[in-house]
């Protein structure tokens, strides 16, 4: 199994920044494809940020474009979400993701692993 712990969440204003981490551990982490989901109050789950095995190709949707920044350091097992230029839509409770397949990582139904989720509140 792979255990998903993230950390950095909380609170800030409009416009302000966070960066999420997520450690992984039970299984070699460069195995796995990493992604970011958040759900909103009163929305369902939607998939923010997905990142390749490597690193090397990333994708967003479209509302955090240009905004917000995911990446991974493997020798660390950790994968992050920067996000600059915060919106009140932006507050949810976000849950790393891992998949063995970079065509699912961000479908929640090929979702191999969650974390717990932590909530982020951008206040306006």
């Amino acid at each position: 199994q792979v255990q998903l712990v993230e950390s950095g969440g909380g609170l800030v204003q409009a416009g302000g920044s966070l960066r999420l981490s997520c450690v992984a551990s039970g299984r070699t982490f460069s195995n796995y494809h990493m992604g970011w989901f958040r759900q909103g109050p009163g929305k369902e789950r939607e998939s923010v940020a997905g990142i390749s095995r490597s690193g090397g190709s990333t994708a967003y949707v479209d509302s955090v474009k240009g905004r917000f920044t995911i990446s991974r350091d493997n020798a660390k097992n950790t994968v992050y979400l920067q996000m600059n230029s915060l919106k009140p839509e932006d507050t949810a409770v976000y849950y790393c993701a891992a998949s063995l397949r970079v065509t699912t990582i961000m479908r929640m139904d090929g979702v191999d692993y969650w974390g717990k989720g932590i909530l982020v509140t951008v206040s306006s």
